[in-house]
């Protein structure tokens, strides 16, 4: 169960793209914390220094500024790489319907820079962000890989793009490529500030500061809440994984399913508050309900997630508490 027990090959390097960013800092994290070293890449558009600042100095990790827009700076990065996980997008489904041109750029030229210095760097494995807003409308739950619907936002869409051209590079060129759908991912280091919030972050700053969040819809949508935890373990598990499991797409979650009303409350509850929350219009591109089947990873990737929602939660609102002044500033 988990990753602290993951063994790579001595002196093996790491590339995490998206390295200042919620997901990409704890992945380089842990990996320090293993033993090995880290190449981190991003051009902190989203992600923040403050988030790597601990890394600085530390004579494992090297800091590449730069954007995955310019393919020498994905060349350079990929360069003496073993394992490149490619964390670097831009997300949120609404910011993607109001710019659509930028996530062209950003999500798909950007990925398909980094797989192609990936292949001609010899990376030995490409492990990628993908999402389960590439499920779309398709209706039945849980949600499986191989049975997806209309794509409903830009966003959805460059992360669908990012896997054929992943399953591409792993049958044209050999390159072993793990693409990894998360499912609403929380934790530490998740900012809780601006429009794009996710929604975990954003609830538990209001309601710590005496606000009234807003609910988007009417709180009955619900989400396969997914630890931070559990990515970490994804990521390296997939690093790790058969060149039978290259090529393919694995739903990475818990497995659970949350209504955004009753983590609401849960939030309150935790935090010794009682604030009514607002209710607004629902989001476009917004899918209503969301639940993995994790099957496949689990038989795939030896994917073991033991970070339940109510286990993570208690981290993560603790990890908040003792951080929120920082993160407001």
């Amino acid at each position: 169960m988990g990753y602290a027990d993951i063994k790579f090959s001595e002196g093996s390097k790491f590339l995490v793209t998206g390295a200042a960013g919620f997901i990409g800092s704890n992945l380089v994290e842990a990996i320090l914390n293993l033993g090995y070293k880290v190449k981190g890449l991003d051009n902190f558009s989203t992600g923040k220094k403050e988030n790597i600042e601990l890394f600085i100095g530390n004579p494992r990790f090297e800091l590449i500024e730069g954007d995955i827009r310019n393919f020498e700076i994905c060349m350079d990065a990929c360069l003496g790489v073993d394992f490149v996980l490619h964390q670097a997008a831009w997300g949120s489904v609404p910011r993607s319907i109001e710019m659509p041109l930028i996530y062209e750029e950003i999500n798909i030229k950007g990925s398909l820079n980094m797989l192609e210095a990936s292949r001609q760097n010899h990376v030995k494995k490409f492990v990628y962000a993908s999402s389960s807003s590439v499920y779309g409308d398709e209706p039945n739950l849980p949600k499986r890989e191989g049975r997806e619907g209309n794509l409903l936002s830009p966003y959805a869409l460059t992360k669908r793009v990012n896997e054929e051209y992943a399953k591409l590079y792993s049958k044209l060129f050999g390159l072993h490529t793990y693409g990894l759908r998360y499912f609403n991912v929380f934790g530490k280091r998740q900012n809780p500030n601006g429009a794009y919030a996710a929604v975990i972050p954003k609830f538990t700053s209001q309601i710590l500061n005496d606000e009234r969040p807003t609910i988007n819809g009417d709180g009955l949508h619900s989400r396969d809440f997914t630890y931070i935890e559990n990515v970490i373990e994804a990521n390296l598990k997939a690093c790790l994984a058969s060149q039978e499991a290259a090529g393919e797409v694995y739903n990475i979650a818990y497995g659970g399913r949350e209504y955004l009303i009753d983590v609401y409350k849960q939030l309150c509850n935790a935090l010794g508050k009682n604030i009514e929350p607002i209710f607004g219009p629902e989001r476009k591109g917004d899918v209503r309900h969301s639940n993995a089947d994790i099957s496949k990873a689990v038989a795939m990737l030896n994917y073991q997630p033991d970070w339940s929602f109510d286990k993570g939660i208690l981290a993560a609102i603790k990890w908040y508490k003792e951080n929120l002044v920082c993160l407001s500033q």
